[in-house]
């Protein structure tokens, strides 16, 4: 037993955690008569034996041996409630059915034809591009800032500038709170304004939405995290593309839990399990309420 020891010589065992000897040492050898003859001399015994009589209630029974009206000698009654009391309130049936607080901002990751359309579109690419229709219409009926990236693929690639695959999906409607920033790498921060403009326009806490889920996506949403912004990834709002098997090495990786793995790589900080319906917005500068807010 951990926290027990039972060495040659003791008296019995030591509870090293309680710091209390339980001598058991000398009933170890005795027949089962003499020590319930033993025990039952010890203080405190009757009530044990009264308790073991068919139908009583050793909470209920006097040391004398007597029933009473319920208490034992140094019991008092337990007063009723009043009947106007209020009653304690109860935590809700499902956590997950509390909205979270508002974000200010939504960055929209490559969401470009060539990922969302044709051959190379990501799977169930429509859905996708549905959920992100409707943060972008509910971030701009909110007031609040609204970030396309669109990555700028090398040579020959299918997201290579000037090219079909290149444009963005969804149209832009240009203002001060929707703009277009172009990105060189993975990160809409690195060699980007997008950390300019999310400070100037006083930006709190971002939705992060698009693709690829295990690239731009998350490595925006990291340095988000990193620079202390509270970052929500919608997980029905961003999407990848299957990893083909490598043979000897790895099974294909379905698409579906690629997204997955890279929005729970985030981290704790990262909320990830909210859907983009539960995704709420307001305009920057207006007072955010929840954890760790303001």
């Amino acid at each position: 037993m951990p926290g027990v020891t039972d060495e040659p010589g003791e008296t019995g065992p030591y509870d090293v955690k309680a710091g209390a000897a339980r001598t058991v040492a000398p009933f170890r050898s005795m027949p089962h008569a003499q020590v319930h003859a033993r025990c039952d001399r010890l203080p405190g015994a009757e009530l044990l034996s009264e308790a073991r009589r068919p139908g009583r209630n050793p909470v209920a029974t006097r040391a004398g041996g007597g029933e009473d009206d319920g208490m034992t000698d140094s019991a008092q009654p337990v007063a009723a409630p009043p009947a106007d009391a209020s009653p304690v309130a109860a935590p809700p049936a499902d956590a997950s059915s509390v909205e979270p607080p508002p974000v200010d901002a939504l960055i929209v990751v490559d969401v470009q034809a060539a990922f969302v359309t044709g051959d190379g579109a990501v799977p169930d690419a429509d859905r996708l591009v549905d959920r992100t229709t409707d943060l972008i219409a509910r971030a701009r009926r909110a007031g609040a800032l609204v970030v396309h990236l669109q990555n700028d693929g090398p040579p020959g690639s299918e997201d290579e500038p000037g090219t079909p695959g290149w444009e963005l999906h969804h149209h832009v409607v240009p203002g001060p709170r929707e703009l277009v920033i172009r990105k060189p790498e993975d990160d809409g921060f690195r060699r980007t304004p997008l950390g300019r403009v999310l400070a100037d326009a006083g930006v709190r806490a971002v939705a992060v939405c698009g693709v690829m889920s295990e690239m731009c996506v998350r490595a925006t949403a990291r340095t988000a995290l990193e620079r202390d912004y509270r970052v929500v990834v919608p997980h029905d709002a961003h999407a990848t593309q299957d990893v083909p098997a490598v043979p000897g090495i790895a099974d294909a990786v379905p698409a579906a839990v690629v997204s997955r793995v890279a929005a729970y790589s985030l981290g704790s900080d990262a909320e990830v399990t909210v859907p983009a319906a539960g995704v709420a917005f307001t305009a920057p500068g207006k007072a955010l309420t929840g954890p760790g807010e303001a």
